[in-house]
């Protein structure tokens, strides 16, 4: 385990994932909407987001959360990964995971955004978050099926397995080993 993508819907607990499994082994995380937003809530460029995404992905060791699929970086990612972690939850808990980070957060920048970019309540997010499942669900399930053999796809339906998947990993017993 040395290149690691953290993706699903926001409000599923990709973030929290990867600040515990980059906790557990050593290796850092990347934050895509850090990336991605500049102070205000601006949005890099097409061209900036991709030489950034790139200069990330080229890296030996990281934890990327985010689900950016699209174009060379989101191409470099999947390709250079070798794990893919899929927090594939019901609408209803990533949902209720938003509302909570925003009563949590609201006003505050959270750890893994862009600094100038505090929580806030945002229809359009919730609106996306709302329809994911339907819209974003198959572009993901898309991404996957250009794994490899040697790429390791790990995929939760509750918190619960994200929390007994790293139990196992710290007792040594995943797959998926620690260099």
């Amino acid at each position: 385990m040395q290149r690691v993508l953290v993706m699903g819907s926001s409000g599923s607990g990709k973030s929290t994932f990867a600040r515990r499994l980059s906790a557990m082994t050593g290796i850092p995380t990347v934050s895509i909407d850090a990336l991605f937003w500049k102070p205000g809530w601006v949005e890099s460029g097409r061209d900036e987001f991709e030489r950034r995404m790139t200069e990330a992905a080229r890296e030996p060791h990281w934890i990327m959360d985010g689900n950016y699929m699209r174009h060379g970086a989101g191409e470099l990612r999947r390709e250079l990964s070798d794990t893919i972690i899929w927090f594939d939850l019901p609408r209803s808990t990533c949902m209720l995971g938003i509302f909570r980070r925003i009563a949590g957060s609201y006003g505050q920048v959270r750890p893994e955004m862009a600094e100038g970019c505090p929580e806030k309540i945002d229809l359009e997010f919730f609106r996306y978050v709302w329809t994911y499942r339907r819209q974003q669900r198959p572009k993901l399930i898309e991404y996957f099926a250009g794994l490899r053999p040697d790429q390791s796809l790990v995929c939760f339906t509750d918190r619960a397995q994200a929390d007994d998947y790293l139990k196992r990993l710290a007792l040594g017993q995943n797959r998926a080993s620690i260099h």
